[in-house]
């Protein structure tokens, strides 16, 4: 029998009693380390004029110099509105979607058409946004689309949707919102599972409509989640997405889809300026932080429920 009193012993003990399973850690381990923990020493490109032959350390030091490339770039203000705009669409937009849909399979009392529905809206999540491309193109073309197959026929003229200033961003934010609604989704189907029954039931009792269950019980009871995933949502607020709106966009919506992500690929991966491209990595991480910190905050005082 081994002492309790002996942490390290403790330790190695139970290591070796459930070995296989702290295996399995190996591989989050591992990923964490490479991809993680090791870009943080890498980071310091940020503040070095990066050259490959003298690595990291051996760079020449310029300091903020490429931070104020980036803020005095011409399309600085341009890049930050529309990645702000990307960024808040899809949260006003994909969240309440998600909420809406885990509620009604909640409430759904057909269970076979819960499930068909369900697996219906999960399906996008995992096709690429190549695919999704392609569906949208099947769907929005000008010549033979879906969509204005369906406006030729009401008489109306064919819209250019994806070249269209107008139209470009709210397909972005649509798009996303059907991709990533059923998954989404699921962190809040799980949070509904954990209300106690005993509450509707009191409220059929008392005569409560259908409507009203879902506004003063359902939404109270989940409005923790719902404050976590607003709050973790807040935190990568300058991640627009650069899968998606790389494979749609183009020359002539470059106004309204051009994000800080899109101008860093360009920029700092194909002309080789590795750190510029990391010094808006950092710029991004402290928004972030900063963002989610002040939500935090205000929710906490309002709400009194927040994620830390």
């Amino acid at each position: 029998m081994v002492k309790m009193g002996n942490p390290g012993k403790k330790l190695g003990w139970e290591i070796r009693r459930h070995f296989s399973v702290y295996l399995l850690l190996l591989i989050p381990l591992a990923y964490y380390v490479i991809f993680k923990y090791i870009p943080i020493w890498n980071g310091q490109i940020a503040f070095k004029d990066f050259m490959p032959l003298d690595g990291v350390v051996g760079s020449r030091w310029v300091g903020f110099q490429h931070f104020l490339t980036f803020f005095h770039s011409f399309y600085f203000w341009e890049l930050l509105r529309n990645t702000l705009f990307y960024s808040f669409g899809k949260l006003l937009i994909s969240v309440p979607a998600a909420i809406i849909l885990s509620v009604a399979l909640y409430e759904c009392i057909h269970p076979r058409l819960s499930k068909i529905v369900q697996t219906l809206a999960y399906l996008p999540h995992f096709l690429s946004w190549v695919i999704m491309y392609g569906i949208l193109l099947v769907l929005l073309a000008p010549g033979d689309g879906i969509v204005n197959d369906i406006l030729k026929v009401l008489g109306k003229e064919p819209v250019v949707f994806l070249t269209n200033t107008k139209t470009f961003p709210w397909i972005v934010i649509l798009s996303d919102a059907w991709k990533e609604m059923g998954w989404s989704a699921i962190i809040f189907i799980a949070a509904l599972m954990g209300i106690d029954p005993s509450l509707y039931e009191a409220a059929t009792v008392e005569g409560v409509s259908a409507l009203q269950k879902v506004w003063y019980i359902t939404l109270p009871s989940i409005r923790p989640v719902i404050v976590m995933v607003v709050l973790l949502r807040l935190g990568t607020i300058l991640d627009a997405g650069f899968n998606q709106i790389f494979m749609i966009y183009s020359i002539p919506v470059y106004s309204v889809a051009d994000i800080i992500d899109t101008w860093v690929y360009r920029q700092g991966l194909l002309e080789f300026q590795f750190g510029l491209a990391t010094a808006v990595g950092i710029f991004k991480g402290v928004i972030g932080l900063f963002t989610i910190w002040v939500s935090n905050y205000m929710v906490k005082k309002a709400a009194d429920s927040s994620l830390f």
